[in-house]
């Protein structure tokens, strides 16, 4: 009776090391986490319905190394290009900034990533948390920040607007689209936006 005592304690001692091994683990990935989520602003964007019947699909070729990747927006085809190094890795449709919210032009990196981001109207201050309401849709990917506008990659919860002029800046995606960019690139990779 005493040796069954004795490792039913030692096994239950195992079993609580390698629990409290895990949680340690855990803590440290959810603090490193949370300090890089606690630098990132709240969004503001706004966004208009307009009704469109285009429908463009993503094209894919391979799959990129996300430290070797860069992008390449382009505003007259409405359309985002991934590539790694000089090879043209795939692309996704995109909605553009309407007239007078034009899409900024110019050189830039990535700043900040967002799984499951939350919305503020930038009017109302309403928070919109993430889900099927959300007008950022399941992920964001900040290129640009100007005072409070925030300007970036983003799904949405109106995919019938790809391919439109609808946006105040931002690059609309498909949320299917921008989730499997979010996973090819990382902050610091380059954006470059053309005309």
């Amino acid at each position: 009776m005493t040796a069954t005592v004795r490792d039913d304690r030692l096994s239950r001692s195992v079993m609580f090391l390698c629990i409290g091994t895990a949680l340690l683990l855990l803590g440290i990935q959810w603090r490193a986490w949370t300090a890089n989520a606690q630098n990132t602003p709240t969004l503001s964007v706004q966004t208009t319905v307009v009704k469109s019947t285009q429908s463009n699909d993503s094209k894919t070729i391979s799959t990129p190394s996300k430290s070797s990747a860069r992008l390449t927006i382009d505003l007259s085809d409405r359309r985002v290009l991934l590539y790694r190094e000089q090879q043209l890795v795939t692309s996704y449709p995109i909605a553009v900034g309407q007239t007078g919210w034009e899409t900024p032009l110019g050189s830039f990196h990535i700043l900040e990533m967002q799984r499951d981001p939350k919305w503020q109207h930038p009017i109302t201050g309403e928070v919109i948390p993430p889900g099927s309401a959300n007008p950022l849709g399941k992920r964001w990917i900040s290129f640009l920040h100007e005072g409070r506008a925030h300007i970036g990659f983003h799904g949405t919860n109106q995919e019938e607007l790809i391919g439109q002029a609808v946006s105040h800046g931002c690059i609309r995606m498909r949320n299917r689209d921008v989730v499997a960019l979010y996973d090819q690139v990382e902050p610091g990779t380059p954006v470059n936006v053309r005309p």
